[in-house]
C-alpha cells in the first residue's frame, strides 16, 4: 500500500481543507503567458500600471513594488532613517518580519500588547508603554501596528500619539488589502507615514510571492524606489559627476535587489480586477462561521465597528484553553488545515535571546494558548464550512 508524502496529503487529498489557498484563473495564466511572450520580463511597463492600479484602489499617491512584504518593510524603515541605536516597536502576534525588518536596520526591538478581542495592538497598552518610555528615555522612532487576520488597528488613536510622542508609523497591512478603516481604504496613509501590503499566496490577491509600499509622502517614494535597485540612478538631474558619457549611471547609497518583475506584476494586475469579489466572499464565509458557532465554545476574531475587514483569517479563540493542542491536532487528524497565526515573536528563540521571556506580553501569550486560524478562502462551499464546524464542535464535546 502507497503511503502518502506530506505533499500528497495537503495539496492532493480530497479530504484536506486547507487554511488558505491561491485563485488562478485563466485570465491570470493568459496574462503572464503575454508577458512571457513579450520583449520585457522585468522593469517594464506592467510595474508601473501595477503601481498605478494600487495606488487607485487603496487611494494612496505612490506605490513602489518588490519582490516581497518583507522587502518592503525593509526598505520602508530605511526611508523612515531607522538606525542602530532606534527603537521600534510591533506587535508580537505577527509574522517575524514585522520585528526582523528593525534588526536588518540595527534598532532595537520592543513590543506592544494586543486587545484580548481584537488581537491587534492595545491602544492602552501602547499609551501605557510610551509614557514609560518617555521617562526612561527610550521612545520609539517607529511604530508597526499590524493589521492581523485583515482588520484595521486604530489608527487614528495611534496617530494621535504618535503626534504627542514623535514617532513614525508604518502600517502592516500585509493581510488587509481591500479592506478599510473609517469607511476609508486601509492603505491610504491618512494616519501613516507608509503602508505594507503583501501577495504571497495565501493573501487577499497575490503575485506569486511580492510585496508593495505605499506613501503619501514624495521623499518617501524616491528613497524606496531607490533602495529597491541597488540606489542606482540614471536621473541626469541628480547626478554628482560633472561630466559623463551616455552610458553613464550611479550608484548613491547602499540599496538591494527587492525589485518586482513583469509576470509577477501581470498576475497581480489581473487579481486585481477582482479584488472587491473576493473580499465580500471572504466577508460572507466569516459571517457563515458566525452563524455555525453562535453561542458555542468558540469565539470568532473580534472586528472593531468602524472596521471593514479584509478577512485574510478567520480565527477563532478556544475558551478552554486545557484543551487547545488536542482540539488543534485532531483538526489536523481529519483533515482540516488549520494553523496558528502567530506564535508570539518575543518567544522565538532568536528573541529570547535578546532577553525576551515568556511573561511580558500576557495576552499575546493568552491568544497563543488558546487560538488558531479555520480555512478561509472565496472557494470554500456550504458543505466545506458544515464540516469543519462539525468536527471542531465534535472535538471540544470530546475533550
Amino acid at each position: 500500500m502507497k503511503t502518502l508524502n506530506l505533499f500528497e496529503f495537503f495539496f492532493k487529498s480530497p479530504k484536506y481543507i486547507p487554511y488558505g489557498r491561491q485563485n488562478i484563473t485563466k485570465g491570470d495564466i493568459k496574462a503572464v503567458e503575454k508577458v512571457l511572450k513579450s520583449e520585457f520580463l522585468t522593469q517594464g511597463k506592467l510595474l508601473v500600471d501595477f503601481e498605478e492600479e494600487i495606488s487607485r484602489k487603496v487611494n494612496s499617491k505612490h506605490t513602489i513594488a518588490v519582490n516581497s512584504a518583507t522587502s518592503a518593510l525593509h526598505i520602508a524603515c530605511l526611508a523612515l532613517d531607522l538606525k542602530q541605536g532606534d527603537y521600534l516597536w510591533t506587535s508580537p502576534i505577527t509574522f517575524v518580519a514585522s520585528a526582523n525588518c528593525g534588526l536588518y536596520c540595527g534598532a532595537k526591538i520592543d513590543f506592544v500588547d494586543v486587545d484580548q478581542d481584537s488581537y491587534l495592538m492595545s491602544v492602552k497598552a501602547l499609551e501605557k508603554k510610551l509614557r514609560k518610555a518617555k521617562l526612561d528615555n527610550k521612545l520609539p522612532k517607529i511604530i508597526i501596528p499590524v493589521h492581523l487576520g485583515g482588520s484595521s488597528c486604530d489608527m487614528s488613536a495611534i496617530y494621535k500619539l504618535s503626534k504627542e510622542y514623535g514617532f513614525s508609523i508604518i502600517e502592516d497591512a500585509s493581510h488587509a488589502l481591500g479592506g478599510k478603516y473609517q469607511d476609508q481604504p486601509v492603505g491610504n496613509c491618512q494616519y501613516s507615514d507608509i503602508s505594507i501590503f503583501s501577495f504571497h499566496p495565501v493573501k487577499i490577491i497575490t503575485t506569486g510571492e511580492g510585496g508593495v509600499a505605499v506613501t503619501n509622502r514624495p521623499k518617501l517614494a524616491e528613497k524606496m524606489r531607490d533602495l529597491r535597485s541597488h540606489c542606482i540612478t540614471r536621473d541626469k538631474k541628480r547626478f554628482e559627476a560633472k561630466d559623463y558619457g551616455d552610458w553613464h549611471y550611479e550608484m548613491q547609497d547602499l540599496g538591494f535587489n527587492y525589485r518586482m518583475n513583469e509576470m509577477e506584476a501581470a498576475l497581480g494586475l489581473s487579481q486585481l480586477k477582482r479584488l472587491e469579489k473576493v473580499v465580500s466572499r471572504r466577508n460572507y464565509i466569516y459571517n457563515c462561521y458566525e452563524d455555525l458557532f453562535f453561542n458555542s465554545q468558540v469565539k470568532l476574531i473580534k472586528i472593531p465597528k468602524n472596521v471593514y475587514s479584509a478577512l485574510h483569517l478567520a480565527i477563532i479563540k478556544l475558551k478552554n484553553k486545557r484543551i487547545h493542542r488536542k482540539v488543534f491536532d485532531g483538526m489536523r487528524k481529519k483533515g482540516i488545515g488549520v494553523q496558528l497565526h502567530y506564535s508570539p515573536v518575543h518567544l522565538q528563540p532568536y528573541y529570547k535571546k535578546l532577553g525576551f521571556k515568556k511573561g511580558d506580553f500576557p495576552e499575546a501569550e493568552d491568544y497563543a494558548s488558546r487560538s488558531f486560524s479555520l480555512p478561509l478562502y472565496p472557494e470554500l462551499k456550504s458543505s466545506d464550512l458544515k464540516r469543519i464546524s462539525s468536527i471542531l464542535k465534535n472535538l471540544i464535546k470530546q475533550n
